[in-house]
């Protein structure tokens, strides 16, 4: 397809935009809408007769009827459709299994199906339409995207079903809409070796100095990618220079030649990015992209962490959220850059909320769209056109104000993602949110950090695990061990009260160079693709950082 696609495809998004926006302030009608329809759909499969979902009239009904499900309820029926049953949770084939990475949890197949799919597409361009909007309120432009994201299948199942990452199946399955915004061939995505993917995805896109927009799962996916920049930069402009792709590159022979048909010398604009690197002495995605309109990827849960390190390579270049959705569903999207609160995605599936009153009630009772408050935090339930009703993600999310009459939500932190010496249960916000601000106070950016228990205490202490990026040292490590002390009790009240009595002072452990690349390649052994990897800030597993080098150990004052 040529290339005025593209701005056709930026009026399609707007349009849907719009269509969004007008059914924000009708947030009941709309919710019990698509609550009748994914009833209806599903009325006919097996797990629909079970429940009766034909003679469901009402949201009560409905809440009375089927109780809220974890997977663990859906898993042997989706061990049936991977060996080819049908009708089990969709009407519709399932065209597609989802693997979860298993990177906060035990890996889930979740099934995908065309009119699934369309949902996704329907709020990936409606997600488009307000970035779109949002830049050209800032005068600047939408265009072509750097994705680094593999689109290789794991396999098929016995049935004959693809399975794979979640990204992997949406630009597979719609391959034709999302390679018009590429920077690069989607024959790059095609590369297994992840650093020769992202260097040929770099590589294409090095060539075009108007590429508007980096896009990744995750900001520290983001990080990658600009490291890889760094470090490959002289390389990849000598293959800009010569027309050449680097022979010590792992690529499929099939793949190299494709690649090599579709590419070819730029000594311009080689010797415009080797100026830059003799001036400036690196090579960072700001100055290679002047232009550079946007970065997207997640907002919210441990985000904020490394977007204190985003303005070392791109400056103020705005951040957008796009859409904040998992494997099972899609939960809201974002109406602009530069903002955590997303709007709930009225029409992707009917939604439910636990207040935190309620959490660990057997049964619980939820709140509808319209009845949360800003300020509360929920754990938030699904029922979509994928099969799966009043699904409890474990997801904790928090109201931050209303669209019109649609929540705008926040991601916090996964309830199974928390640590407790007793029953004190930190979780990752809070664990990021003093990490965030310990940055900011001593002017240190670190590279990773993670809060683990330790082996040989009882109550077991914190041990805060830091690595320093490259090329700084912390002066005054006591000050920095004894500020997160405070910092945590200042965010988790039950900390506070703990570390009085029983909980002993936590200590400080600076990692050497390169400690948590070590973990992200042992998470990507295990088979967590390195696009679905989410690093865990806080880990109750004693051997999650086992035999790497610990520079230095720093006790408080009163530990000594």
């Amino acid at each position: 397809m040529p290339n005025f696609m593209l701005p056709i495809l930026s009026a399609v998004a707007k349009r849907a935009k719009a269509n969004f926006v007008c059914k924000t302030g009708k947030t009941d009608a709309v919710q019990e809408k698509c609550l009748r329809s994914v009833l209806l759909a599903h009325r006919d499969t097996e797990l629909g007769r079970k429940y009766q979902l034909g003679e469901i009239k009402t949201i009560e009904q409905f809440r009375e009827r089927i109780p809220i499900l974890p997977y663990s309820s859906y898993e042997p029926l989706m061990e049936r459709i991977a060996k080819g049953e049908q009708n089990i949770l969709t009407v519709e084939p399932v065209v597609y299994l989802t693997l979860t990475s298993g990177s906060t949890g035990k890996k889930k197949l979740i099934p995908t199906t065309r009119q699934s799919q369309n949902i996704v597409r329907q709020a990936t361009l409606t997600s488009m339409g307000f970035l779109i909007e949002a830049l050209e309120s800032q005068k600047l432009r939408f265009g072509k995207l750097l994705v680094t994201n593999s689109v290789q299948r794991w396999g098929r199942t016995e049935g004959g079903i693809d399975f794979g990452p979640a990204s992997a199946g949406v630009l597979r399955m719609d391959n034709r809409l999302y390679k018009q915004f590429f920077a690069h061939p989607y024959e790059a995505l095609q590369v297994a070796d992840s650093p020769a993917r992202h260097y040929i995805c770099l590589l294409f896109a090095l060539r075009d100095p108007l590429m508007r927009g980096m896009i990744a799962n995750f900001p520290m996916l983001i990080l990658r990618t600009c490291n890889y920049l760094e470090k490959f930069a002289e390389e990849l402009i000598q293959d800009i220079e010569k027309g050449t792709i680097s022979s010590r590159l792992e690529l499929e022979p099939e793949i190299r030649v494709q690649l090599e048909q579709q590419w070819s010398a730029n000594p311009n604009r080689a010797r415009q990015l080797r100026e830059i690197l003799k001036s400036e002495g690196r090579l960072t995605p700001k100055l290679a992209w002047p232009d550079i309109s946007f970065v997207a990827n997640a907002r919210g849960g441990t985000s904020d962490f490394y977007f204190e390190r985003f303005p070392t390579y791109f400056e103020n270049t705005p951040i957008f959220g796009a859409v904040f959705s998992s494997a099972e569903g899609m939960f809201s999207i974002y109406p602009d850059v530069n903002t955590d609160g997303s709007v709930l995605a009225l029409e992707s599936g009917f939604f439910e909320f636990i207040p935190e009153d309620q959490w660990d009630e057997e049964h619980p009772k939820t709140l509808l769209a319209t009845e949360v408050k800003a300020g509360q935090r929920y754990r938030i339930l699904t029922t979509n056109y994928g099969g799966f009703y009043r699904y409890d993600i474990g997801d904790v999310i928090e109201v931050v104000g209303f669209y019109e009459t649609t929540p705008l939500i926040v991601f916090r932190y996964r309830r199974a993602g928390q640590i407790s010496s007793t029953t004190e249960k930190t979780t990752e916000a809070h664990a990021t949110q003093v990490m965030k601000a310990l940055q900011q106070e001593f002017r240190i950016p670190l590279e990773d950090f993670c809060i683990t228990l330790s082996d040989n205490d009882f109550p077991a202490r914190y041990l805060i695990n830091i690595e320093l990026a490259a090329g700084y040292q912390l002066d005054n490590p006591q000050a920095f061990l004894q500020t997160c002390d405070r910092k945590l009790q200042e965010v988790n009240t039950h900390y506070e009260i703990s570390r009085k009595d029983p909980i002993p002072p936590p200590r400080l452990r600076i990692l050497a160079p390169g400690s948590f690349g070590i973990v992200r390649q042992r998470q990507i052994e295990k088979g967590i693709p390195d696009s679905q990897l989410k690093f865990p800030h806080i880990s109750e597993d004693r051997q999650f950082l086992a035999g790497l080098v610990i520079e230095r150990e720093i006790q408080m004052s009163e530990d000594n």
